[in-house]
């Protein structure tokens, strides 16, 4: 039985013992009590030990079939969805001790998010511990800190310092893991580095300040690139690796994915081989490039054969785009895809087209496009001098592939980008970029089937429209409401006036 069904159920049984409780209490306030004597009270106490029976049972039918009601809008006493689809999901026990304190609201509240979760799958076996009342329970368990969650799957062991649902379900999730999935992250030609976490990504030009790297000589500035990606794929309990990409230098066998993130150099033709032989031999590769990079022909090659073909210029679009920037594209409707279902609005700063190459033994997928009013140019700085006479089209901006390559033992799987910024620190926290970023590895990593769950990422809310949504506003705000005021006051004066 599904948790949801386990819930209804729950519901249902709980609704069904209320009215029963409810007939049973309307009836005793009509029962007349008739003979005397002994009788008479043997009939009283009778009744009365009948109520208290059904009350009993009553209650103890309620404990069994327990059903939690959270009437808020912001399920602020729910466990969250991610959490709850991971605790359902268990195929084998899970132990979680947590340790915390009882003067400590936070600390309460996970305390009573866990006991939710406990009761959706009975393979998960929750244990809460007042640290204060019981130290010697801590100490066996090396436990030092308040708000400490202690999760154990066979003979792996995670601990894990929260009060958040969604850190401890990640914690199960890494406990799960029957060995270290490792991601790499190619090195060698300029890319995104993933040492750093700074919020920020940028280029200096002879221009001036730019996110995007157009202009001559361009300086990647040090210390950006993705280590907010690869902090968040590290929370998903995998493990990361830098690789350098150069001839002579196979792909370590044990790189389960491969990332290439922003390359700013020519591949060399050598470099085109060793990635063959890695698809070859059943690797992933997830490629992200800027519409300035130049695609080394082996290379370019080698993609399409796999079923990308990176194409040049950049995307402009004047329908679906982010703020007023037409070339920060912006995209709602994807493809029926692991990478992208479900997934919200997410937006691509500079991106150029990939196309899917279908193969006799590749199957390729754009997973989102630009709108049917989008077209490409040549120079990005002076867009509005080719918009005139630019094809308008829907243009693809990712393709995700897989299959065989001739000679290969295993099948491939590869995704490439036509924009790397969305996986940069500068924004992959925002919106749905962080979604498809990790979907993408996940799908990489053949664990699409597993439940998404994305970590949390230190961002201040906000409320975020596409051009054509803030358009909508503003007839709807600016326009339609004033003027239907001022022609209901027309239409008031004009009736008075007969």
């Amino acid at each position: 039985m599904s948790g949801e069904e386990s819930d209804w159920l729950g519901a249902l049984w709980f609704a069904a013992i209320v009215a029963a409780l409810v007939v049973l209490f309307a009836a005793a306030l009509r029962v007349r009590v008739y003979g005397a004597g002994w009788r008479r009270w043997a009939l009283r106490l009778g009744l009365i030990g009948g109520a208290l029976a059904a009350t009993l049972a009553a209650n103890v039918a309620i404990y069994r079939h327990d059903a939690h009601l959270d009437v808020t809008r912001e399920r602020a006493f729910t466990p969250s969805r991610e959490a709850e689809d991971v605790v359902r999901s268990l195929q084998e026990p899970v132990d979680v001790v947590y340790f915390y304190q009882k003067d400590n609201p936070a600390g309460r509240s996970a305390v009573t998010m866990l006991e939710l979760m406990g009761r959706l799958n009975p393979k998960l076996a929750v244990e809460t511990v007042d640290i204060d009342r019981n130290p010697a329970r801590a100490g066996a368990l090396g436990v030092r800190l308040y708000n400490t969650a202690i999760i154990r799957a066979g003979t792996n062991r995670v601990e894990v310092l929260t009060t958040e649902d969604r850190e401890i379900a990640l914690g199960i999730l890494r406990a799960l893991r029957q060995h270290q999935t490792l991601v790499c992250f190619a090195t060698g030609h300029g890319e995104y580095d993933i040492d750093n976490f700074e919020f920020h990504t940028h280029f200096e030009v002879a221009q001036g300040h730019s996110h995007n790297s157009e202009g001559a000589g361009v300086v990647q500035m040090e210390q950006h690139g993705l280590g907010r990606l690869r902090r968040a794929v590290e929370k998903l309990g995998l493990a990361t690796r830098k690789v350098e990409l150069a001839a002579g230098r196979p792909v370590p066998a044990e790189c389960d994915a491969l990332v290439d993130a922003n390359p700013r150099t020519p591949h060399a033709p050598p470099e085109a081989d060793i990635l063959r032989r890695y698809l070859q031999a059943g690797g992933s590769y997830m490629l992200l490039v800027e519409p300035d990079f130049a695609v080394e022909p082996a290379l370019a090659g080698l993609l399409a054969e796999a079923g990308a073909r990176i194409g040049a210029g950049v995307i402009v679009d004047p329908v679906d785009h982010y703020f007023t920037d037409e070339q920060m594209i912006a995209v709602t409707r994807y493809a029926n895809h692991p990478v992208t279902r479900s997934q919200a609005l997410s937006f691509y700063p500079g991106a150029r087209p990939v196309e899917p190459v279908p193969g006799r033994d590749v199957k390729a997928t754009a997973l989102f496009a630009s709108s049917p009013k989008s077209y490409v140019v040549g120079d990005r700085t002076h867009f509005r001098e080719e918009a005139a006479t630019a094809e308008r089209r829907s243009y693809p901006l990712a393709v995700a592939a897989e299959g065989k390559l001739p000679g290969a033992g295993r099948p491939f799987r590869l995704i490439v980008v036509g924009d790397a910024d969305f996986a940069s620190n500068s924004f992959f926290p925002y919106l749905a970029n962080a979604d498809i970023a990790l979907a993408g590895v996940s799908w990489l990593l053949r664990e699409d089937r597993l439940p998404t769950l994305k970590p949390p990422v230190e961002v201040l809310p906000q409320v975020t429209l596409t051009n054509a949504e803030v358009r909508w506003i503003f007839i709807l705000t600016v326009i339609l409401l004033p003027g239907a005021v001022a022609l209901a006051g027309i239409g008031v004066w004009l009736w008075r006036r007969r």
